[in-house]
């Protein structure tokens, strides 16, 4: 069994409503293959919510203590990023995975770069794509299960 980001499965949990749908994903799960999650929701945010990146830093970083999750409005939502982690590390122990695709980019589920929040000299907020896991990613890789992102997937599976 795999565990899959629900967005790639075409659930419309994605932060502004949409989906990020990739049917060979679609196809994993509808085989019984694989097991969708979004820890946002599992974490209790709504969808649509605001878009939520990690303030100077990354998962690992968020897992200890040392970086914060912020909506764009400067809102902290730490606690839910932990808690929909904690919750999908929970669902994969119980169903013995030991392989997640998660979507990239997501300060949840990015497993090789997330979007970065950082002050810029104009005193205004910028958004920025650096290398890192995002906060579910991060504590699922701390726990032996090995994470990669639906662009890696497609790379294998079309090769």
């Amino acid at each position: 069994m795999i565990l899959v980001s629900a967005c790639l499965a075409g659930i419309r949990c994605k932060y502004h409503g949409g989906d990020n749908l990739i049917p060979e994903i679609l196809a994993l799960v509808e085989q019984g293959k694989a097991l969708t999650v979004c820890p946002e929701e599992l974490g209790g945010l709504s969808t649509p919510r605001e878009a939520v990146d990690i303030e100077t830093g990354d998962g690992f970083q968020v897992l200890a203590g040392s970086a914060r999750c912020l909506c764009e409005g400067g809102r902290e939502v730490t606690t839910e990023f932990l808690q929909g982690a904690s919750k999908v590390l929970q669902i994969a122990l119980e169903n013995n995975i030991k392989l997640a695709i998660l979507k990239e980019r997501s300060p949840s589920c990015g497993s090789s770069c997330i979007y970065n929040r950082v002050q810029n000299n104009s005193n205004g907020v910028e958004r920025t794509i650096v290398q890192g896991m995002g906060v579910t990613s991060a504590l699922l890789y701390q726990n032996g299960i090995k994470v990669i992102s639906e662009e890696q997937f497609l790379r294998n599976y079309h090769t």
